[in-house]
């Protein structure tokens, strides 16, 4: 794959763009228009034509619709921690643009060893990259939601959340005491024009003790979902089905679309000797069928779908590094079609 930058899409202005990513752009703005995704800036129009073409020539010809579209595929950084460590957020986002991705979803501020940074300055190098910030993953607490709504503003980011639980154990009052919280914080959130979410593992599907009522569904009751959204970790609900049986992921996601503002898209393949029933692989790679799961919704342009493997940085598959994983997954994830 060449990495030489001889185009420029007049679109975004001074961003250099390899022939790959190019198409993919040229892609984009021919089918953005059929899917109810954001729309597309205006100059794109101008290109339909030679999108079109671009579009046949990049990928073969398959039934349906993209299932998301390619100004919503995005990445959860904590796939690539150990780049974003090694070698800072500059030369990430370099090249996470030029994979094709258009979102980011934050998994902390610092870059390891590669030295200080701010929010401005990250701003500065999704805005020179031609990234949008599309959430962030913060360990938040009622002492810190000012200062994080705050930051989030600078990146600006639609939305903020947390990747870990919001509650530890299995009894039905630490989570109904969590959610109030987050309430709280989630009320300071739309005041600031930000949508406060909580992302799910495996846990949040279990059953309480003291109740017997799954906290999934507790947490649907106790959430004001004004104030408060789900970013499903499709994945991680899937091992929760397996270990928790008696319900099925997209039924949340059916029964109230609104709530569900980001998916996380993270493969699993089969493995009945591991507690789980899965384990994590690059995006393609498993068994999780996503062509029915998205093809249930109806809404596919509204929502930002995130690639993220956990083990994308310690377990790489042959050639690869974790940069490698998110160029294979996001052609596997663009090529979902329905």
């Amino acid at each position: 794959m060449s990495h030489h930058h001889d185009h420029a899409h007049p679109t975004v202005p001074d961003r250099p763009m390899s022939r790959r990513t190019l198409l993919k752009a040229l892609a984009a703005s021919s089918v953005a228009v059929g899917i109810g995704a954001a729309a597309m800036p205006a100059a794109a129009s101008a290109s339909t034509a030679v999108g079109a073409r671009a579009a046949a020539a990049a990928a073969p010809v398959s039934a349906g619709k993209r299932l998301v579209p390619v100004n919503r595929i995005g990445i959860q950084l904590f796939t690539v921690r150990d780049k974003v460590s090694s070698l800072g957020f500059r030369a990430v986002f370099e090249e996470l643009a030029r994979i094709g991705y258009s979102e980011i979803e934050f998994a902390g501020y610092t870059q390891g060893n590669v030295g200080a940074i701010t929010p401005q300055e990250i701003r500065q190098l999704l805005d020179d990259n031609g990234l949008r910030a599309a959430g962030s993953h913060v360990n938040l607490n009622p002492g810190n939601i000012d200062q994080q709504l705050e930051i989030a503003h600078i990146l600006g980011t639609p939305h903020l959340g947390q990747g870990g639980a919001i509650a530890q154990g299995i009894t039905s009052t630490a989570w109904r005491t969590a959610a109030q919280t987050w309430n709280g914080m989630g009320e300071k959130a739309k005041a600031a024009g930000i949508k406060l979410y909580a992302h799910n593992h495996a846990g949040e599907f279990a059953i309480t003790s003291d109740t017997q009522e799954r906290i999934y569904d507790l947490l649907w009751d106790e959430f004001d979902r004004e104030l408060v959204f789900f970013e499903m970790d499709v994945y991680w609900a899937h091992v929760g089905k397996h270990l928790y049986p008696g319900f099925e992921p997209i039924d949340y996601i059916k029964r109230d679309p609104r709530r569900f503002p980001i998916l996380h898209l993270k493969d699993g393949k089969l493995n009945p000797n591991v507690a789980n029933g899965y384990e994590i692989v690059e995006f393609g790679a498993g068994n999780i069928d996503y062509t029915a799961f998205l093809s249930q919704l109806r809404d596919r342009g509204q929502r930002y779908g995130m690639y993220e493997q956990d083990n994308a940085s310690t377990v790489p598959i042959n050639p690869g590094n974790s940069l490698a994983n998110a160029d294979r997954s996001y052609d596997n994830i663009a090529a979902l079609r329905g």
